[in-house]
């Protein structure tokens, strides 16, 4: 008989004590790789129940995406049971996320300090606004300010003038998420050599400013600063999206080479002997006249017609999917990418899979994200060995909430 799939990081256990987006997504994360992911709420539920429509059946489609593979549980930390239940949890814990306000896991008696005098292998992983030091780190974070202060929206939008334009997804929560995860799993490495856990402590006004490699290495280079530039890129040519007959489709002749395949795929030898348009440098220069020209031929026939010529010529090249076009790509389909996992009331759902693949220990995606309190009882039972009477104790209190 088959044994069950287990992940690379089978046997380490988490507690999330996080809402929306940013620590959700280091628990989902760290939940595919096969942690056991315990997520606690309010007795409400948190936020992200409710940022809908549109909603499956009586669940907001964006927290079954954001929640797959986790065990969840309804705590009231406003309560002494509450906070005793979440203290037990985080000293039986190998990591602990959270992504509250600076201050306020301390207050609840649950910071870093009081919880590692009981468990000093305990890896606590804070996700905020802008970090826990700093003339910045008492204020609340949003992924569309950490945009904007980051400097992701001063090169995200048509041009030069034009009204400023947000990333079309959330960057900063995401990529905070992903930087959290890299931390757990930095401070899982050092535990195993030396037994102690730490802080991992990462922001969303940080990860965006990390997303400006190539604005920040041309303003330290003494260049002016980067401005919008829609699809273009500030340091190759051509490199963007172009018009064709029937719509847009993507051209990636970023080196000399690929421009010397893309001008002969499109019957332009001219082009290249445009002294314009002679080496890259050249071409970021003038770019208006590149993309004119380019243009000027691309509209006489439809995208596809393009794609296929400068796939076969070696040009980077693809169509500007929308979302039903994305998930139905067929290379997405044999990666795994649109996978199905079980839900507790829903059934069988879609959710977007995982991007990492391990030839040993492949990621886990089976379950769907908890109705509110589904584990409660489970989890107070066999984490912490509550009885019947003291988890109907704690439900009279007002400390927790099941299904």
């Amino acid at each position: 008989m088959d044994q069950p799939q287990k992940g690379p990081l089978t046997g380490v256990k988490v507690l999330e004590l996080a809402h929306v987006m940013a620590g959700p997504t280091c628990g989902r994360i760290l939940a595919d790789l096969g942690a056991d992911v315990i997520k606690l709420e309010r007795l409400e539920g948190e936020d992200c129940r409710r940022m809908a429509p549109p909603w499956q059946g009586e669940e907001a489609a964006g927290f079954l995406m954001l929640n797959r593979n986790k065990r969840g549980i309804a705590v009231n930390l406003k309560t002494e049971g509450g906070r005793k239940v979440v203290t037990q949890l985080a000293q039986r814990s190998d990591v602990l996320i959270e992504n509250f306000r600076k201050g306020t896991m301390e207050r609840l008696g649950i910071g870093y300090e009081m919880l590692a005098e009981f468990n000093p292998g305990l890896i606590y992983a804070e996700i905020s606004g802008y970090g826990r030091t700093g003339p910045y780190a008492d204020k609340g974070g949003f992924d569309l300010v950490a945009q904007a202060m980051s400097g992701v929206m001063s090169v995200t939008g048509e041009g030069p003038g034009r009204p400023p334009v947000k990333s079309g997804v959330p960057v900063a929560d995401i990529s905070a998420g992903l930087y959290a995860v890299i931390g757990v799993l930095a401070a899982l490495h050092h535990r195993q050599q030396t037994g102690q856990g730490q802080r991992v402590d990462t922001s969303l006004f940080e990860a965006a400013a990390s997303y400006m490699t190539w604005p920040a290495a041309m303003h330290f280079a003494g260049a002016p600063p980067a401005v919008p530039m829609g699809t273009a890129h500030p340091l190759d040519a051509p490199y963007q999206a172009f018009e064709a007959a029937d719509g847009w489709f993507i051209v990636g002749a970023a080196n000399q080479a690929n421009w010397l395949r893309l001008v002969k795929a499109i019957d332009a030898p001219q082009l290249a002997e445009d002294p314009r348009f002679k080496d890259n440098p050249a071409r970021v220069e003038n770019l208006s006249a590149l993309v004119e020209a380019l243009t000027a031929i691309f509209k006489t026939q439809p995208k596809a017609y393009w794609t296929e010529r400068l796939e076969q010529a070696g040009v980077p090249t693809g169509p500007i999917n929308d979302i039903a076009e994305m998930v139905e790509d067929p290379q997405l389909a044999a990666r795994g990418m649109v996978a199905e996992v079980q839900h507790t009331t829903l059934g069988s759902i879609k959710t977007m899979g995982m991007p990492i693949r391990l030839s040993q220990t492949p990621c886990v995606m089976g379950k769907g994200a908890p109705v509110l309190g589904e584990h409660t009882w489970q989890v107070l039972a066999d984490e912490l060995g509550y009885d019947d009477a003291d988890i109907n104790g704690l439900i009279e209190e007002g400390a927790v909430a099941t299904v």
